[in-house]
């Protein structure tokens, strides 16, 4: 996969899926821009990375449920480089607990952050995308918006919408020549599982044919991919990545 040439922004991008997914698109050639909203050490620490592969990225602060941080942000980026092909929408939050005993502040919170900065930030960049018709545009989902999963209701409606906006988007806008896709994770070994204990895990694992969690490269290798030409046939997909849990 060459992205040699190619400016990417990656929303959520100072730590877990995010942060493989900006060093995956660093290796094969991509400048990129690392949005994060408040761990300004983990954010330097993922800079330091990409300059350590030889990469180039600049890091931009800012909630991404904002629709004028996100234009702001998009801005910045073509100011910076001349121009934006890659966008992750990778931003997210997950509250577990019953829907019964969730409040409208928590779940406004959830959509905001996992659905409203995919359509903020998508906008934002299709100003520049549509100019010079071409681009490519990568929600991060989950199997949990493919199926629904219980304790995760509000969430796994913002996934399901994610993945409808990603179809419907897609066939907008492939006659310009901007392709959309979404990645839909299983479990993955990051940061935001480290609440499971050891029991939880296991049980987790043995839902699992392949017998163990996805590692953050995995995604990071598939929107390198998504990203490039190799895939220049592929759009309004939801490709799941979950070891055959579903």
């Amino acid at each position: 996969m060459n992205l040699s040439g190619k400016v990417a922004f990656v929303t959520g991008a100072s730590r877990g899926i995010g942060r493989n997914i900006a060093l995956e698109l660093t290796k094969a050639g991509a400048s990129v821009a690392l949005n994060y909203i408040k761990d300004d050490l983990a954010a330097e620490e993922a800079l330091e990375e990409i300059k350590a592969l030889g990469g180039y990225g600049i890091l931009i602060k800012g909630d991404v449920s904002s629709y004028s941080t996100c234009k702001n942000a998009i801005d910045e980026v073509v100011k910076s480089f001349g121009k934006i092909d890659i966008l992750v929408n990778n931003a997210g939050i997950s509250m577990l607990g019953f829907f019964a005993d969730a409040d409208e502040e928590m779940w406004n919170r959830v959509i905001d952050t996992n659905l409203k900065s995919v359509i903020n930030c998508s906008h934002a960049a299709l100003n520049y995308m549509l100019q010079k018709k071409s681009g490519s545009i990568i929600n991060i989902s989950s199997i949990w918006g493919n199926v629904g999963a219980s304790y995760e209701v509000i969430y796994s409606a913002s996934k399901g919408a994610v993945n409808s906006f990603t179809k419907a988007l897609a066939k907008e806008i492939a006659p310009s020549g901007i392709r959309v896709n979404a990645i839909a994770p299983g479990v993955i070994n990051t940061d935001m599982n480290k609440f499971l204990s050891q029991e939880e895990k296991e049980q987790l694992i043995n839902q699992i044919p392949m017998m163990q969690f996805g590692e953050g490269e995995d995604i990071g290798k598939l929107a390198a991919f998504l990203s490039s030409d190799d895939s220049k046939y592929i759009t309004g997909q939801v490709i799941t990545v979950d070891g055959g849990m579903l």
